[in-house]
């Protein structure tokens, strides 16, 4: 097979992850937790998996033909992969700001890091906890600080009601309880 046929890389692969946006003016606010688990990842893609896929690709290269060697193909795509990603682990962790909502004075009042209990019109109750935009992750009901649920309840105290404007229209929500924990 000739190489012509062989993709290695056309630049598209090299393009940096887009990253969700930081409203402008803004930081790039999250919590200790979500820190140390982007530190954690950044950490275990350039002590582990980086050297292990860079082994396993000069290994492939070692045998020969490149343009039919699946090793190295795919060893050079995901080599691609891992740093991208730590590109972008890099940029956003310099420019994170640790927001500690335990260290916060206890308050009933919504902001960043709050994990807040309301009942919709229809007395469903839902619970979520406001995050970074980093560390967002539904199924635990963790919504970002800039989503539109969390910027309606933001300042908002227990036993408020507030309006959330929804494609199906508005709907008000009854706010149960807010808590801090870490």
């Amino acid at each position: 097979m000739s190489k012509a046929f062989v993709k290695e890389s056309d630049g598209a692969d090299d393009d940096d992850i887009e990253a969700p946006p930081i409203p402008a003016g803004s930081k790039n606010y999250i919590t200790p937790a979500g820190y140390t688990r982007l530190r954690s990842e950044l950490v275990s893609l350039l002590s582990f998996e980086r050297p292990e896929v860079v082994r396993t690709v000069a290994w492939a290269a070692s045998n020969g033909d490149r343009s039919e060697n699946g090793d190295y193909i795919y060893g050079k795509k995901r080599l691609r992969e891992i740093d991208r990603r730590i590109r972008f682990l890099t940029k956003r962790l310099d420019i994170a700001e640790v927001v500690d909502p335990v260290a916060r004075p206890a308050t009933d009042q919504i902001f960043f890091g709050a994990t807040v209990r309301y009942a919709a019109e229809s007395g469903d109750e839902q619970q979520i906890t406001i995050v970074g935009i980093d560390e967002v992750d539904p199924a635990r009901g963790q919504v970002s600080w800039i989503s539109p649920i969390a910027r309606a309840l933001l300042k908002a105290r227990a036993g408020d009601t507030v309006q959330l404007r929804t494609p199906a229209g508005i709907e008000t929500l009854e706010i149960l309880e807010v808590r801090y924990a870490g």
